[in-house]
């Protein structure tokens, strides 16, 4: 092999020839100038950057880089050339392909960028060396990384390993609920392509699954328009069994690896609105910004309302007819319109899934252009057209957050009394949020507001204990006590929830401070009889568990006797001390739900 010499100064680019680009960090480093040497942390291998890469990205240890490189001696002799066979290689990081520092280099360079790394022996040739290297030698490599494909362990035990040929944009990937448009060429270990897509590929839904386990995995994973190859083991394929020709499959042998190139062309993301999986709202366009509707907006929409055999029962907005405008969270349609229109931005268009539960139920109803049956699933197309939102309190002035405040609040109270009492709850969530205690009122205003802040609270816990929250009542009332020490309302809710928590002895202190203020409460000394019924019951329960105790205790002891009088009179043992015994007592105080009626006050 004929001796060269290596990298030359005139090979390095002149600094002030080139843009500014952000560079390599280490370990908090400056990034390195063209020209300037550094060792790479504290491996031993020192880098010399001659020329810059593009962008920022690096490649990591199991992606595939394309690379040229030379390779010299301290003194310049060359010992392996991509450069002299004409032909740039590939090699996966981590494996030392060639050698394993020049893999730890490399994981420093940007697309487009040389650099001269020197390695140690211990990360060369070591003691064997090679040809030309002698035994323990320093050794050079000049490297241009030319790409790399990236290189992802999908299912994280090597069944699916996905290598990123083309990137996608944006950040967003799909979810489980959406729906995936896909592109796919499937093909065996000898090339035998077994399933391909029509040009305008395929869709499905992820958590639906399609073609084999590997398939929505791996979409899972990816970008709007990346491309990727996959190689995908039997147990994420067709396992042990294979599979059979089908319309959309050729026959694939038992325990076959597929090679998959997967393209996600596009998808609609897929909403659980309720978070019950009875409202779905699938986006096919997405609206304007960041501002969706919310509760409390007044929105216009257009829509197209069908069974889900297709059958037209409604249209606003459409062919010149007019939309519908209303307000969310006021029961002006069915709920299930209503609380998806609220997530929706302006532009937005979407199709809605709504079971019967946020529909029309099981009612049969009339609507324009058909009826529509009990228990029918119902499909929205809707565009939202426009929404105007809620004013909210930083956009008020004080008078005004007052007057939204008592308005809120006399709305909830209309709700409460027609048993609607989630809504209701909301409402008095938001008439407490107007008069806040983060916000600043004056001195004739603080009296005002905080009565009704302590109002809302009171209100709210009466809703809470409607809707069984119990903690949420107890919560709400000690607000309140904790600005009005005496309040008997708070004191009756809270030792009302107490009860039902069975905290018994804590629903006996707030009934006693209650009847300290008014012994002559009703509602009050009604609760407290019912509070003492329980306690007698508890103590019946406990004095039936200690005589069930001591029984036991008592079989145990006189068992113990027997036995230890056995003992003696087998093994001619006397005068041996009488065993005692103590027995720790454990008392259970619970007790069952008291079901009586809550009494209500707005």
């Amino acid at each position: 092999m004929g001796v060269e010499k290596g990298t030359r100064d005139s090979d390095i680019e002149r600094e002030e020839d080139l843009d500014e680009e952000p560079g390599e960090v280490i370990e908090s480093a400056p990034p390195l100038k063209v020209g300037e040497e550094r060792e790479l942390g504290n491996s031993g291998i020192k880098k010399k950057l001659l020329k810059r890469g593009l962008g920022w990205e690096t490649p990591e240890f199991n992606d595939e880089v394309t690379v040229h490189y030379v390779g010299t001696l301290l003194d310049g002799t060359k010992f392996d050339s991509t450069r002299d066979r004409d032909s740039s290689v590939i090699m996966k990081l981590g494996q030392g392909e060639v050698v394993a520092g020049l893999d730890h280099g490399i994981i420093t360079m940007k697309k487009g960028e040389r650099a001269l790394f020197t390695l140690p022996p211990e990360l060369g040739f070591g003691v064997a060396g090679r040809d030309v290297v002698p035994t323990n030698s320093f050794v050079r490599y000049e490297v241009e990384l030319v790409s790399w494909i990236k290189v992802v362990d999908v299912s994280k035990d090597g069944g699916i390993i996905k290598k990123i040929v083309e990137k996608g944009d944006k950040h967003e990937r799909p979810g489980d609920l959406d729906e995936v448009l896909v592109k796919y060429q499937v093909a065996l270990a000898d090339g035998t392509i077994v399933a391909k897509t029509l040009e305008e590929g395929i869709e499905f839904y992820v958590k639906d699954g399609h073609l084999c386990p590997a398939l929505p995995k791996a979409t899972m994973t990816m970008k709007r328009g990346e491309k990727v190859k996959l190689v995908v083991q039997p147990q994420y394929a067709f396992g042990q069994e294979g599979k059979d020709a089908s319309d959309a499959i050729c026959p694939v042998p038992p325990n076959s690896t597929l090679y998959i190139d997967l393209e996600l062309t596009s998808f609609k993301p897929v909403i659980d609105v309720t978070g019950d999986a009875k409202v779905f709202k699938k986006i096919l366009k997405e609206g304007e910004g960041s501002l969706v509707a919310n509760e409390g907006a007044t929105v216009t929409i257009s829509y197209t309302a069908r069974l889900e055999d297709g059958t037209v029962f409604e249209r606003k907005g459409i062919d010149d007819g007019q939309p519908l405008q209303f307000i969310t969270d006021e029961e002006q349609v069915i709920a299930g319109l209503d609380q998806a229109v609220a997530t929706m931005k302006k532009g937005e268009h979407a199709i809605l899934t709504v079971k019967p539960e946020y529909g029309f139920g099981n009612i049969e109803t009339k609507r324009d252009l058909a009826i529509v049956p009990p228990s029918s699933i119902l499909v929205y197309e809707v565009e939202m057209l426009d929404f105007i939102k809620e004013k909210t309190p930083w956009e008020m002035n004080n008078q005004e957050k007052i007057k939204a405040a008592e308005r809120k609040k006399e709305e909830g109270n209309l709700l409460f009394k027609s048993g609607k009492y989630l809504r209701a709850g909301k409402k008095y969530d938001k008439a407490a949020s107007y008069v806040g205690e983060e916000e600043i009122f004056g001195d004739d205003e603080q009296k005002l507001v905080t009565a009704m802040r302590v109002t809302c609270w009171l209100n709210k816990a009466a809703c809470s204990l409607k809707l069984n929250d119990f903690q949420g009542a107890i919560k709400l009332c000690s607000k309140v006590l904790g600005i009005e020490f005496y309040n008997i309302k708070a004191l009756y809710r809270r030792a009302q929830a107490l009860i039902q928590t069975t905290d018994l002895v804590s629903a006996d202190m707030d009934i006693k401070k209650a009847l300290e203020v008014d012994p002559q409460n009703r509602e009050v000394k009604l609760i407290q009889k019912t509070l003492k019924q329980l306690q007698a019951e508890s103590n019946k329960r406990d004095a039936k568990l200690y005589s069930n105790m001591f029984a036991d205790m008592t079989k145990q002891t006189s068992a113990i006797t027997k036995k230890l009088k056995v003992e003696r009179a087998d093994d001619d043992m006397k005068n041996v001390e009488p065993v005692a015994m103590e027995m720790e007592n454990v008392a259970d105080n619970s007790y069952p739900s008291d079901n009586g009626k809550a009494v209500d006050s707005c």
